[in-house]
């Protein structure tokens, strides 16, 4: 029972991450509030790995390209995408656009390492992708043929991109390589890769004007959407399998509009009420093993 209100929790505190790096988006530069983010991250997931596997797995030669890509697209790609996107794009809507995720690593896997497309997949693959559009184009979808879709979804149809190639990734290096000890030398790595970027954004000023609400949002992006939300989803996988664990991710979107609801008094209109039923539906046939 425990693992799975584990599970449901990290759902709870992924969907946060929208909400609360709204919040910051609005205060720190994009690469500033990343570095922040993961600087916190590192710190907890370096503690939890040397905890729970007695120190950090040694790299091999064939290991450090690969991790260092994890850093690059999960890390640095994705949280510029994701800040960037988040400064004006509403936190409930993104989520859904982030939700795509399984369709893209679904049919990538297909291609790259001949995984099956059995037909629950490809009704979940066109629910999701029907969903996404009702949601990026605001329930309009000819909008987009018209080329009226904002610069904010497009960041973070970004972060879906960097998402896959990190899963994908991951699913090379993990063959020899813990799930733990992965994430957090991603993390680690991530981090190095954004200082400069943070630096170049003036993080030294941007620090100072940084309101109470903000460093509140960065440690929550770093502990529970980063270090505790990762050990607990490994968690899971590892007590009830990865594709029982999977179907907690479709709380995510779910409860990122639910916060927003309550937290930011985002609305919820129709394009994405709708648009959230097909996507969560989608990404379950999709994850549906």
């Amino acid at each position: 029972m425990l693992v799975y209100v584990k599970l449901l929790l990290t759902a709870i505190f992924w969907g946060g991450t929208f909400i609360a790096a709204r919040v910051v988006s609005q205060e720190l530069a994009p690469f500033n509030a990343a570095l922040l983010r993961f600087v916190v991250a590192s710190v907890f997931l370096v503690g939890m790995t040397r905890y729970f596997e007695g120190r950090l797995p040694v790299l091999k030669k064939h290991q450090f390209i690969p991790v260092v890509l994890l850093g690059l697209t999960g890390v640095a790609g994705y949280n510029f995408f994701f800040f960037s996107g988040l400064r004006t794009v509403e936190a409930g809507r993104a989520a859904i656009i982030v939700a795509t995720n399984p369709v893209f690593i679904a049919l990538l896997a297909a291609c790259l390492f001949r995984e099956k497309l059995a037909i629950p997949r490809c009704v979940g693959i066109l629910l999701c992708v029907t969903g996404a559009i009702v949601v990026i184009s605001r329930g309009d979808p000819l909008a987009m043929l018209r080329g009226a879709v904002a610069g904010g979804e497009v960041y973070i149809f970004g972060c879906v991109v960097m998402w896959v190639a990190y899963s994908l990734i991951g699913k090379l290096i993990m063959k020899d390589m813990s799930p733990m000890g992965a994430v957090t030398y991603s993390c680690l790595i991530g981090t190095v890769c954004l200082i400069l970027p943070a630096l170049g954004e003036g993080i030294v000023a941007n620090l100072a004007r940084c309101t109470l609400h903000g460093w509140f949002g960065v440690l929550y992006l770093g502990f529970f959407g980063s270090a505790l939300g990762f050990l607990w989803y490994y968690q899971g996988i590892n007590r009830i399998g990865a594709s029982r664990a999977a179907v907690f991710i479709n709380f995510v979107p779910i409860s990122a509009i639910i916060i927003a609801y309550i937290v930011l008094k985002e609305p919820v209109d129709m394009s994405l009420f709708v648009g959230a039923m097909l996507v969560v539906s989608g990404a379950y046939l999709t994850n549906k093993t």
